[in-house]
């Protein structure tokens, strides 16, 4: 008998497919707030960024965040990001 599968997720920035319990959620809440979900529990649409800046950087430059949640991603956004990420290390 097979164990239970794991969900899998892909990183926006590197592309990679990983175990949701790897990636980091981006999510956009129903006011239109982005913001790191480190539980993935939040309500609203995510997406999932690998734990380090190298993904956080692609995908800055790929502007992945404006085409997953379908709206334009200032970069004060990504730069509040990138601080979450540091300091939750």
């Amino acid at each position: 008998m097979q164990g239970k599968k794991k969900p899998e997720r892909q990183c926006i920035g590197c592309r990679e497919s990983k175990s949701k319990k790897e990636l980091i959620r981006v999510v956009k809440t129903s006011e239109g707030d982005i913001m790191l979900d480190r539980t993935g529990r939040k309500n609203g649409r995510g997406a999932y960024i690998c734990e380090n800046e190298e993904c956080l950087k692609k995908a800055r430059q790929l502007n992945a965040l404006s085409r997953s949640f379908k709206m334009n991603v200032p970069d004060e956004i990504y730069d509040e990001l990138e601080r979450q990420l540091k300091n939750d290390k």
